[in-house]
């Protein structure tokens, strides 16, 4: 390599360094003993209480997808995901988000425990069985009317999963949203809403097909929150198939 290029590399690579941010995070006791006590008011409800996950991604994991660094970190505590129920934790200071940052780096240390059953049993429940694929997809293969389960082991913990199941009223995600419009005309759409404004609504059905109505057009909307089209399989699946349907869904950690 010529002496030039050698020192623009090195330039650059420099630059590039220095524009990184470090940030080091508490390691007292104190501190961690402060951040567990801001983790159980501000991240429990979401992400259990030792971290297992529920609502939110469990984070007994060495890396966390969303932050793979201490920087990172720090910033999803203070700012939130947009786009997801993450909120921002607007009422700490900067200093306090550091604590449970630092508590959150400890919980990723201690062994996960292993989900009981077979997750190669509960695939085949999955796609036979459960009948799961119908609505929903895992990358591109599948239904699109209900969520899609790529890396759903990442972002629930298999007690939510298992609940999912059993009763899915119990556990429908925030923002999600059943509507069922009656226009004008006579016609009536059930679905998932997937967008609304002032002047307009959209919805998706059970095929995945979509629905657009200018509200001028509907005699009536009926918001339906907290139901859910999904069935219950308490009492469809068996315990042993219950639980290997759940092993299978935990062990889908890769999102892309």
């Amino acid at each position: 390599m010529k002496p030039s290029l050698l020192l623009l590399v090195s330039a650059v690579a420099a630059l590039a360094a220095a524009g990184e941010t470090k940030v080091k995070l508490p390691t007292g006791r104190a501190d961690l003993a402060r951040g567990e006590k801001l983790f159980q008011g501000h991240c429990a409800l979401c992400h259990g209480t030792k971290g297992e996950g529920g609502r939110g991604p469990l984070l007994t994991q060495p890396k966390l997808p969303r932050a793979p660094d201490n920087a990172a970190l720090v910033k999803v505590i203070e700012e939130g995901i947009r786009g997801t129920e993450m909120p921002g934790a607007w009422q700490m200071s900067p200093g306090e988000m550091r604590q449970p940052a630092a508590y959150v780096r400890s919980l990723g240390r201690v062994p996960a425990k292993p989900v009981p059953g077979d997750p190669r049993q509960g695939a085949e429940i999955y796609r036979g069985k459960g009948a799961c694929a119908t609505c929903h997809a895992i990358k591109s293969e599948g239904g699109i009317s209900g969520p899609n389960l790529a890396g759903i082991g990442v972002r629930r913990s298999a007690a939510y999963l298992r609940e999912s199941l059993v009763d899915p009223e119990a556990a429908v995600p925030e923002g999600y949203l059943l509507v069922r419009l009656a226009a004008k005309t006579g016609t009536t759409v059930t679905g998932v809403r997937v967008n609304e404004d002032s002047f307009s609504i959209h919805v998706r059905d059970d095929s995945g097909r979509s629905h657009s109505f200018w509200r001028h057009e509907l005699a009536a909307i009926d918001r339906q929150r907290g139901k859910s089209p999904m069935p219950s399989y308490k009492g469809q699946l068996s315990e042993p198939e219950l639980t290997d349907l759940v092993a299978y869904l935990a062990s889908l950690k890769e999102e892309k």
